[in-house]
C-alpha cells in the first residue's frame, strides 16, 4: 500500500509542448526554463520512479503551420520532428548536468547524434533509471507529438501520461478568456472528444483510451508540481475511462 506521499505510478511518460521552452521569448529555448522542467524531472526521478519524456517542436517549426504558409505537408511535418530532436538534446543536456543520465531516441535515424528507436532498447533503459526522451515523433508526417506520446507510453508500458501545459488542468472553457472557467478534476476520455476540450489531439485521446491510460494534466508553473501530482497531491486533472 502507498504511502500518503509515495509516487501513484513507477514509470511514467512527461509530455509538454516545444512552447514550454521558450520561457517568456517568443521563439526557440530559453535555457534557463529548460533547466526549471530539468530540474522537476530530477525531483521525480529521485523517487525511483522510471521516467520517459516527448517534447513538441513548434517553439522552433510547426509542420500544421508550415503547411498552411504554402510548404509541402509532408516536408513541413519532417521539418517540425527535426525541431523535436533540437529540444530533446537541450533537455538531455540539462537533465545531465544535474547528474541524471538521458538517452534522446529519434523515430528517424541520426545515429551521431541519437539512438535509434528500438522498443526493447528503450525498456532497458528505463529500467537502468535514464531518462528517455523520444525524438522526432513517430517518425511519419501527418501524426502530432500528442500521438507520439500515447504510442510511446503504450509500448513503455508506462501507467500514466503527464501533460505539463500552462494551466492546472482541464478546464470547460478557455480560463484565460472566462472567469467563469470551470476546471475538471476528473473528466472521461469520450466528455473530451465530445466537447472538444483541446487536451490532446483526437486520434491521441481515443489511443489512451483504447489502451485503459490515464492522461494528467497540471501546471509546469508550479515549481514541485510534477512531484506533487505524482504524488497526488496539487491541482490537476485525470482523463480516464469513469468521470
Amino acid at each position: 500500500m502507498n504511502k500518503p506521499n509515495d509516487p501513484a505510478y513507477s514509470r511514467v511518460l512527461l509530455k509538454i509542448s516545444g512552447e514550454a521552452l521558450m520561457g517568456d521569448q517568443g521563439f526557440g529555448l530559453h535555457p534557463p526554463t529548460v533547466a526549471k522542467i530539468a530540474e522537476e524531472v530530477r525531483s521525480v526521478h529521485e523517487l525511483g520512479v522510471e521516467v520517459c519524456m516527448v517534447i513538441g517542436g513548434g517553439n522552433i517549426f510547426r509542420g500544421l503551420q508550415g503547411s498552411a504558409q504554402g510548404m509541402e505537408r509532408t516536408t513541413a511535418d519532417y521539418m517540425g520532428m527535426l525541431a523535436t530532436v533540437m529540444n530533446a538534446l537541450a533537455m538531455q543536456s540539462a537533465l545531465e548536468a544535474l547528474g541524471i543520465h538521458t538517452r534522446v531516441i529519434s523515430a528517424i535515424r541520426m545515429d551521431e547524434v541519437a539512438e535509434p528507436y528500438i522498443r526493447r532498447r528503450a525498456v532497458r533503459h528505463l529500467e537502468k533509471k535514464r531518462v528517455c526522451i523520444f525524438a522526432a515523433g513517430t517518425g511519419n508526417p501527418y501524426f502530432t507529438t500528442d500521438t507520439a506520446a500515447t504510442l510511446r507510453a503504450t509500448e513503455m508500458s508506462c501507467q500514466a501520461i503527464f501533460k505539463g501545459t500552462l494551466v492546472d488542468g482541464v478546464y470547460d472553457k478557455d480560463p484565460a478568456k472566462h472567469q467563469d472557467a470551470r476546471r475538471y478534476d476528473k473528466i472521461s476520455y469520450d466528455d473530451v472528444l465530445a466537447k472538444n476540450l483541446k487536451v490532446m489531439d483526437a486520434s491521441a485521446i481515443a489511443l489512451a483510451r483504447d489502451n485503459g491510460l490515464p492522461i494528467i494534466v497540471f501546471s509546469l508553473d508550479e515549481p514541485g508540481g510534477f512531484r506533487g501530482v505524482l504524488s497526488g497531491a496539487g491541482t490537476y486533472t485525470t482523463v480516464q475511462d469513469r468521470a
